[in-house]
């Protein structure tokens, strides 16, 4: 009696792929206790950075805090860690290990915090996720923050690890993207991705730094969120929020240093250039037209929903006017810049999270919008932009 045929490779791909789209089916957001106001901030940071004496630079970062957008920050650094670290304060000293043994610490257990509400909302055994991608700019050690989240998670040590690192602003839309890549290719995956960022690392007083960093001190605060991303839902635990239609990466040329990080023994330092704003504003659109083409949708930018990056207010500013976008529509990036500021990677996360709010609990007779964008950028300098489609069942609930 003869043996079965064997399968092909081809017939053993298609079976191992899901059926349909990945799609967002949970997210948890955490911040730190410690939150600060902004107008509070530049009397705050001069007085424990021991700089007063500096009128000029406590005068711009009042400026630039006012003009920000944001309201409140929060942040894991508080007085008591800066009066036992004081090294803190002065990028010359050699700081970083200390630094890193804080952020080594901090970043997972933040994200723990962002993760259990997501997989509480799952509905699902933390034991059920398959894979874990890991985001931050402030871990700088093996095993890595992805490790130790795993651990304090509870996740089955068959769990397929990634972790990104430096990826800056543009880091959960580059882990959403590699998401919805492992859901779609492994029938039954789910997808935990985890942005954590306390700005600890590169935190420290303006005399000698780069004159970023002012800049850097009014718009960076602290915050880890979670999304757990898989095809296939399996009913009635599991409701799709947002299915991932299409995802693509764009790098601007010759912008390399226009947004750059780096660590150094005093911690890290950013550059961003004034440029980055126009920069935007004159390469998102090519990108939007690009992913709606590649999916044969035909979208007026006005018609559509938006999860954009809040890198800072005059960003926002510069891709409102250019795509001619009506006031509101982008509402929730605008909310978080306020009530976050920005938390680097994690940041399109929060406002994922305030986008799917808004949705639950619009007002009776408004509808809508079917079709969505969400964009983050960073170093690069990189647009990350997926299309997003919300289900019916979304605006059911």
């Amino acid at each position: 009696m003869g043996s079965a045929p064997a399968a092909t490779a081809g017939e053993i791909r298609r079976a191992q792929r899901a059926d349909g789209p990945a799609a967002v089916l949970a997210i948890g957001t955490a911040n730190p206790p410690t939150s600060m106001t902004q107008d509070e901030y530049p009397d705050y940071y001069f007085r424990v950075t021991n700089s007063e004496h500096l009128t000029d630079l406590k005068a711009k970062l009042t400026r630039i805090c006012k003009k920000s957008g944001i309201k409140q920050r929060f942040m894991h650094l508080n007085e008591e860690l800066l009066a036992a670290n004081p090294d803190f304060t002065d990028r010359t000293l050699p700081s970083l290990d200390a630094r890193v043994d804080i952020a080594s610490a901090a970043v997972p257990e933040l994200a723990a915090a962002a993760a259990a509400k997501a997989i509480a909302e799952w509905g699902r055994p933390a034991t059920e996720i398959t894979h874990l991608i890991f985001s931050t700019y402030s871990g700088a050690r093996a095993p890595s923050a992805d490790r130790r989240l795993a651990s304090l998670l509870g996740l089955s040590p068959t769990v397929s690890r990634t972790m990104l690192n430096l990826h800056g602003c543009y880091g959960g839309g580059r882990s959403l993207q590699l998401a919805k890549e492992l859901a779609e290719n492994n029938r039954g995956a789910r997808v935990l991705v985890a942005c954590s960022e306390i700005t600890l690392i590169a935190f420290y007083g303006p005399e000698g730094g780069c004159p970023d960093n002012i800049l850097g001190q009014a718009l960076f605060g602290d915050g880890a969120g979670a999304v757990i991303i898989g095809a296939d839902p399996v009913g009635p635990v599991e409701r799709p929020l947002f299915e991932m239609a299409f995802a693509s990466q764009t790098t601007i040329p010759g912008t390399e240093d226009d947004i750059s990080m780096e660590i150094n023994k005093g911690g890290m330092e950013y550059h961003i250039s004034n440029k980055v704003p126009r920069l935007l504003g004159c390469n998102v659109e090519r990108c939007l037209i690009d992913a709606f083409g590649a999916l044969g949708v035909s979208a007026k930018w006005n018609d559509l929903f938006w999860a954009i990056h809040p890198g800072g207010r005059a960003i926002l500013d510069h891709i409102e006017g250019v795509l001619g976008l009506d006031d509101g529509k982008l509402a929730a990036s605008r909310h978080v810049l306020s009530e976050f500021g920005n938390m680097s990677g994690t940041t399109v996360i929060f406002v994922l999270d305030e986008l799917r709010r808004r949705r639950a609990t619009k007002q009776e007779g408004v509808e809508a919008p079917e079709w969505g964008v969400m964009m983050a950028f960073g170093p690069g300098i990189t647009i990350e932009t997926m299309v997003l489609h919300a289900p019916a069942i979304l605006d059911e609930n």
